[in-house]
């Protein structure tokens, strides 16, 4: 189990049934970067990833 994990899973147990718009999750992430700056390329590399997530279905 990585670090992380914890994290995300105690992202699933507390917020596990909310829905959020991309919009939402892309203005969250600019505040949490605002307010932790040292943190930008790790949220750069996520938002990038989940924002190319159907690129790797088109190399099939």
């Amino acid at each position: 189990m990585y670090f992380t994990d914890r994290g995300i899973e105690e992202l699933e147990k507390r917020r596990g049934e909310e829905e959020i718009s991309f919009a939402e999750l892309a203005e969250l992430l600019r505040t949490f970067t605002d307010l932790n700056p040292d943190f930008e390329v790790p949220v750069e590399r996520l938002a990038t990833w989940l924002a190319r997530l159907d690129d790797e279905d088109e190399d099939d």
